[in-house]
């Protein structure tokens, strides 16, 4: 039961990344690698801030939430001056760069050893201290977030977004500015990004850097194309697919000596397959070209 609800958790919190990525990627049209980024500054802000300055757990939140968004808007300054490739290379650049702070600014983030002691949330005097309350507030996190993008979708800036994904050229004749729209779903998308961080380090109650790298912006990446993007119904789909498929290879009973091996030579057989048939994802509306 408990190894179900600890699945039902991630499944919460890599929706929230899903849906957040895909304002860029799946609205905007730009291949973003630097999610994972803001995860981890979102994990790393609300650690600190908690932890030094012992404030309620709403507050280390919005906190956390700003600081990833105003980071988010900066970096989004300079890189959005660029779309494609060198926009995918800007935001690999950052990355790296987030990757090594948390890495070597040891007397900050303890570097390769992590923080631990992270404390539990307590919200209105309830101490979120078991798996089934943990359940309950990644859930209500992810539906109001879920609410939230819901609107954001369907309101006039998604749907310019959309326009400005589809053909930027014509999209600014019609008074759309790029840069700018661009820009605000950038900085909304890391913004947003930081709270999933903030529940996962007081789930774990441990963070360091190897939880936010180049690898965890590729897999957040695949969820969506894998599950589709552009619409609210991918980002569902594939994080359910992309985080239980793992967890439905153990099963198979392979030899422990190749297991793991084997259950990621099929994980990537899966992908490769679906990939073909179905570029798009399962039921996406936008081709990551």
């Amino acid at each position: 039961m408990n190894y179900i609800l600890h699945l039902l958790i991630m499944i919460g919190i890599y929706l929230i990344l899903a849906y957040s990525l895909n304002l860029v990627l799946g609205f905007g049209g730009l291949l973003s690698l630097c999610h994972a980024a803001f995860y981890g500054i979102g994990a790393y802000t609300y650690t600190l801030i908690s932890m030094h300055f012992h404030l309620p757990f709403v507050l280390c939140i919005a906190a956390s939430v700003l600081i990833t968004g105003f980071i988010a808007f900066l970096v989004g300054i300079p890189g959005l001056k660029f779309r494609g490739d060198p926009f995918v290379l800007v935001t690999l650049g950052f990355q790296v760069i987030i990757f090594s702070i948390l890495y070597n600014w040891v007397s900050l983030t303890k570097g390769p050893y992590g923080i631990s002691g992270i404390p539990r949330p307590e919200i209105f005097g309830l101490k979120i201290n078991s798996l089934f309350s943990y359940l309950g507030l990644v859930w209500i996190s992810f539906i109001i977030i879920g609410i939230f993008f819901y609107f954001i979708y369907n309101s006039p800036f998604g749907l310019a977004l959309k326009a400005l994904r589809e053909d930027e050229r014509a999209a600014e004749s019609l008074g759309k500015s790029a840069y700018h729209y661009f820009l605000y779903a950038f900085a909304i998308s890391g913004a947003i990004a930081a709270i999933p961080g903030a529940l996962y380090a007081t789930y774990v109650t441990y963070i360091d850097p190897t939880s936010f790298t180049v690898d965890e912006s590729i897999f957040q990446i695949a969820i969506l194309l894998v599950g589709g993007s552009g619409n609210f119904l991918g980002p569902a789909l594939g994080t359910v697919f992309m985080v239980l498929l793992p967890e439905a290879l153990r099963f198979l009973g392979i030899p422990d000596t190749i297991a793991p091996n084997v259950r990621q030579m099929i994980y990537g057989l899966i992908l490769i397959v679906l990939m073909y048939f179905r570029p798009q994802g399962i039921v996406g509306e936008f081709k990551v070209r």
